[in-house]
């Protein structure tokens, strides 16, 4: 292929394919946040890359500090990093949820639009607090480097702390949905909200914590795209089509299916992009993902729920 020998074509899919894994780790993190907020609550978050956005802002902050005004901050600033990321998304969007979304249930078109003037809010504000040029953070010195199974595969050691935190993070979010009372609360409220009230569940507040434990995880993967590309205003709305494609071609309220959808989209990106045009390899990816919905419109893994 192309002249490649063997060895050489293996090393070119492997280390294409751990490329994959990075991206698909931000992919996972942004749309595990979307289906927590699309899949439970059937809201159309359209500023969720916005939320991404703040945590990689966040993240540059804490960089910053940890490497000009607090210098013994510089090797552990990164966990304290993704730490803060987390909690400044997900207390902006319990605000959100409180303030704006609780008022637009049941108006699906208006919470869209809505959300969708919200991101162009925050990208403005993006623009005005930090300029409109990218930044980029300084990784500490043990992200840094690679590890080398062989002469000629090198894969970076930031990708795989970053797919360390997205095991530990995606493992989380299924223990909490599926093994904790907070989890039978929203499953209850999503299969019906009425019988949930009437059972003493506050639906409202299992909402507000949906919607910020969703935006709170797109702040993660906020962090987590910072060890592989630079931060601008934009940078959350150039993954939200992608975002939401990984969340229908999954289905919908399904962990399962965000887990292989990402996974697949991810690395079919990242391996047809070293053979064709990044635009060719988003085509011919999306061609593939709508043909499959086309034939299964509810995507590879789809929930049961009673309305």
């Amino acid at each position: 292929m192309g002249g490649y020998s063997s060895q050489e074509l293996t090393a070119i899919f492997v280390m294409q394919g751990f490329s994959g894994l990075s991206l698909f780790c931000v992919f996972l993190l942004m749309a595990l946040g979307l289906a927590i907020i699309f899949g439970q609550m059937g809201v159309i978050n359209m500023a969720h890359g916005e939320f991404l956005t703040l945590g990689a802002y966040i993240t540059w902050l804490v960089s910053e500090l940890g490497t000009s005004i607090w210098p013994w901050m510089e090797h552990i600033y990164f966990p304290i990093a993704i730490l803060a990321a987390f909690t400044g998304t997900f207390i902006l969007g319990y605000l959100v949820e409180r303030f704006m979304i609780r008022l637009l249930y049941n108006r699906p078109l208006d919470t869209l639009l809505a959300t969708w003037g919200l991101g162009l809010i925050m990208q403005q504000a993006f623009r005005s607090g930090f300029g409109p040029r990218e930044v980029s953070v300084s990784l500490p010195g043990w992200l840094m480097g690679s590890w080398a199974p062989t002469d000629i595969i090198d894969i970076p050691m930031n990708g795989m702390f970053v797919m360390g935190i997205t095991f530990f993070i995606t493992l989380g979010v299924v223990i909490l949905l599926y093994k904790s009372r907070w989890g039978i609360k929203v499953r209850a409220t999503t299969q019906n909200r009425a019988m949930a009230n009437a059972a003493g569940i506050n639906t409202q507040r299992v909402d507000r914590f949906t919607f910020a434990l969703g935006c709170g995880i797109a702040g993660v993967a906020g962090a987590a795209f910072t060890t592989i590309a630079s931060t601008g205003p934009t940078t959350g709305s150039l993954y939200i089509v992608d975002t939401f494609l990984v969340v229908v071609f999954g289905g919908a309220a399904s962990v399962l299916g965000t887990v292989v959808s990402a996974f697949g989209i991810a690395q079919s990106q990242s391996i047809l992009e070293f053979f064709l045009s990044g635009s060719m390899a988003k085509v011919i990816t999306l061609t593939v993902v709508v043909g499959i919905l086309m034939v299964r419109p509810q995507g590879l893994f789809a929930s049961k729920v009673r309305r």
